[in-house]
């Protein structure tokens, strides 16, 4: 298939999938080796003040069990913890600790200097376009975006 009868969807995802295998790669060189994709992909979605457990499956389009699973990976590596939600004392939140604040910081400056790198391809302009063009498609896609939210995302940060 060409490149032109590629459609909106797949040209977005192999840009994100570069950007992701990239991050992952940089990460793992600075000895970052016990997070996997699929527990990065699940920890983006924690926001700064954490989230529960079922809404942070709910946001990663998998099961309770499978996000219970990766969460448990992710707190014995360091990366989350799970603490009282202030809101109800029954439940619990899933946050970032201090590790995993790190490796977003640290994720995230990569994101960055490959964005500084397709800018520097598309040109300023159409870079700035580009990212108002899918800022303004997230209102319409993301049913969880929303103020405050995913603020310390692995790698997807807000810029």
């Amino acid at each position: 298939m060409a490149d032109a009868e590629l459609n909106a969807g797949l040209l977005m995802f192999i840009a994100h999938r570069s950007m992701e295998d990239r991050i992952f790669a940089e990460l793992h060189a600075a000895g970052f080796t016990d997070i996997t994709v699929a527990q990065g992909r699940v920890a983006q979605r924690i926001s700064r003040d954490g989230i529960r457990l079922t809404e942070l499956a709910e946001q990663a389009q998998i099961t309770k069990q499978t996000a219970g699973f990766l969460v448990d990976q992710l707190e014995r590596a360091g990366y989350v913890e799970r603490v009282a939600d202030p809101t109800d004392g029954r439940a619990r939140l899933v946050r970032l600790s201090e590790r995993g604040k790190k490796v977003a910081v640290f994720a995230n400056s990569i994101a960055d200097r490959i964005e500084a790198e397709w800018a520097a391809h598309l040109g300023t302009r159409r870079m700035r376009e580009l990212r108002a063009a899918l800022t303004a498609l997230r209102e319409i896609t993301d049913p969880y975006a929303h103020p405050g939210g995913a603020a310390a995302q692995l790698g997807s940060g807000p810029r």
